[in-house]
């Protein structure tokens, strides 16, 4: 306790002190067609500085800040989809029933005129975006921007308001090419063809028949003639942990996972026609079905009692006989966007001969504040108990004559004053709760939950992946490129890196070297000098502006170089222009 305490002190103190029309019964639906030297100066604080530095950045007038978006230019369908290969893992409700004229984001079954798509995956609106967003510098805008087109054409202010974590919600958007390029049956496909895929550990094969689910996965590797002939025969095939095997998923939820704050998972389900793949259930996850093919009829209720709402762990399968009306029944056409909480019960089959391809987006799984509590308490009460006498006071010696079950019913004025006392103490906990150690531990396992950054050009130009150092005739060439105190440099993005004192030691766990596969990896840190940890505060809070290596707050120039050069040789730091260039300079 006094380690993490400490530790959690001398990150504070620095080097001072070391988701057909639908038929509705409620939720949400939205139908409309989308928009398109002597470096030892006088410290100011890490604000300040950083302050100073966006000042500095902004031409005059401008009010841009990272929250603004970018102007446009069970036997579980979609459990937790963690990232490993065996388990890839603010109305209230009828609010989203409101009428037009009260809340033009939330209309009714409104049918919006045609917008026709592109015919390829390189003119689709995912494309562009993509495009789009790879010319934004700012890792967090683009996280914000691809959010904002996931939604559209609601705004997400509005979802995260009224509807996150409380309704389920359709975007119908009448385009068949919106996903086009995310993932597609030619893929997976491919992937069977071409990938070490295993059944069980990459993809399930699993119907339900008759009110019963079936996994069918047979032992060993999925080659495509086992796996098209489960298919075949009315299975679904769910593949698990789709990012590992597609770039583009991978960089969809790349980016996605900043904006959530949150680990960001998927699954992608191939369904064939006139089938079920899996059993009524809810899961413990928010879920985004993302349709990409064909057509698929979608019901979901809401949680049957409250117990179950924002449900902390995915139910076992249901009957038919455990649930009542749907509050959403629809047909997801390629392009629409489905959004359930979790604990919303759901369940999704394919008619009319149409096969159904969709991609199920997953995050916020053991988000919530009594997660956060659950670790905070513990450390509250033993800091308490060392740090104050009250907390060590002996238990009174008759109070098992007047607490406990058989005396609940009792009126002891003994057991109003024991009730009061534990109210007290309870109270005087917060006082002890090391919050921001607490805080900085759930962002360590964020870190390690996380995919690795996928780069845009820019960055790949101007972080150690771009030296121009090269093989060439026998030799190498464009050798020696280094960091001076004059280059500018940030974080190669916003959320790659968390400081946390641990043991009275600084780590920084980063990101760049994480496996697409959940926790393949054990989570990668570099050990920081208690010198260097302001300046590596500096640098974790003014992104994305550039700061001088010279202006570090380090105690001497070999630290703000030692620091830069570490930071810049593990791809964590990218620089204002090329090395190379200034070498050239």
């Amino acid at each position: 306790m006094d380690g993490l305490q400490n530790s959690a002190a001398l990150l504070r103190r620095g080097p001072g002190r070391r988701r057909r029309q639908p038929q509705l019964r409620g939720g949400s639906v939205l139908a409309l067609p989308l928009r398109p030297r002597k470096i030892r100066r006088h410290r100011k604080s890490a604000a300040s500085r950083v302050a100073a530095l966006r000042a500095r950045a902004l031409p005059s007038g401008d009010a841009d800040s990272d929250s603004k978006v970018e102007p446009a230019a069970g036997e579980r369908e979609g459990p937790a989809e963690r990232r490993e290969s065996s388990r890839p893992a603010e109305p209230r409700r009828g609010e989203g029933r409101a009428a037009r004229s009260r809340d033009p984001w939330t209309p009714v079954g409104l049918p919006g005129p045609h917008v026709n798509g592109a015919e390829g995956p390189w003119d689709s609106p995912l494309r562009q975006v993509l495009t789009e967003l790879d010319g934004v510098p700012s890792s967090r805008r683009r996280a914000a921007r691809l959010f904002e087109w996931l939604l559209a054409p609601m705004p997400p202010d509005h979802f995260y308001r009224r509807l996150w974590e409380r309704e389920a919600v359709l975007v119908r958007r009448q385009d068949r090419n919106y996903y086009k390029g995310l993932f597609s049956t030619a893929e997976l496909n491919s992937i069977l063809r071409h990938q070490d895929v295993h059944f069980g550990q990459h993809l399930d094969a699993a119907r339900y028949v008759d009110g019963r689910r079936e996994t069918l996965n047979p032992p060993g590797r999925a080659l495509p003639a086992t796996a098209w002939s489960l298919y075949q025969a009315g299975c679904s095939l769910r593949l698990l942990c789709p990012q590992a095997f597609s770039y583009t998923v991978w960089k969809f939820l790349a980016m996605l996972q900043e904006q959530f704050g949150s680990m960001a998972g998927s699954n992608v389900y191939l369904t064939p026609p006139n089938s079920q793949g899996f059993a009524p259930h809810y899961d413990d996850i928010e879920a985004f079905v993302l349709q990409l093919e064909g057509r698929k009829l979608w019901r979901v209720y809401r949680p049957r009692d409250p117990s179950e709402e924002l449900a902390l762990t995915s139910s076992p399968n249901f009957s038919q006989e455990d649930l009542g009306e749907p509050v959403l029944q629809t047909v997801l056409e390629p392009g629409d966007l489905l959004y359930f909480p979790r604990g919303f019960i759901h369940q999704a089959e394919c008619q009319d001969g149409d096969h159904s391809l969709h991609l199920t987006l997953s995050t916020y799984q053991r988000n919530t504040w009594g997660d956060f509590l659950e670790a905070l308490l513990p450390l509250a009460v033993q800091a308490a108990i060392e740090e104050n006498v009250e907390f060590r006071r002996g238990l009174p010696r008759d109070f098992m004559d007047y607490m406990g079950a058989q005396h609940s019913d009792s009126k002891d004025p003994r057991r109003t004053a024991f009730m009061e006392k534990v109210r007290v103490l309870v109270a005087r906990l917060g006082h002890f709760a090391p919050v921001d150690a607490v805080a900085d531990q759930r962002a360590k396992d964020f870190i390690h939950d996380s995919l690795p950054p996928v780069m845009t050009t820019r960055e790949t130009a101007l972080s150690v992946h771009g030296l121009p150092i090269r093989w060439e005739d026998g030799e190498l060439v464009d050798v020696g490129a280094q960091l001076t105190t004059e280059t500018e440099v940030h974080m190669l993005q916003d959320g790659i890196a968390r400081l946390v004192g641990e043991g009275g030691r600084l780590f920084l766990y980063y990101t760049v070297e994480n496996s697409r596969v959940y926790h393949l990896e054990e989570p990668k840190c570099l050990e920081i000098d208690p010198q260097q940890a302001d300046a590596m505060e500096l640098l974790l809070r003014s992104y994305p502006e550039f700061v001088k290596v010279g202006d570090l707050p380090c105690d001497s120039v070999e630290d703000q170089l030692s620091l830069a050069t570490t930071l810049y040789d593990k791809g964590l730091l990218l620089t204002k222009t090329p090395l190379g260039l200034e070498l050239v300079s």
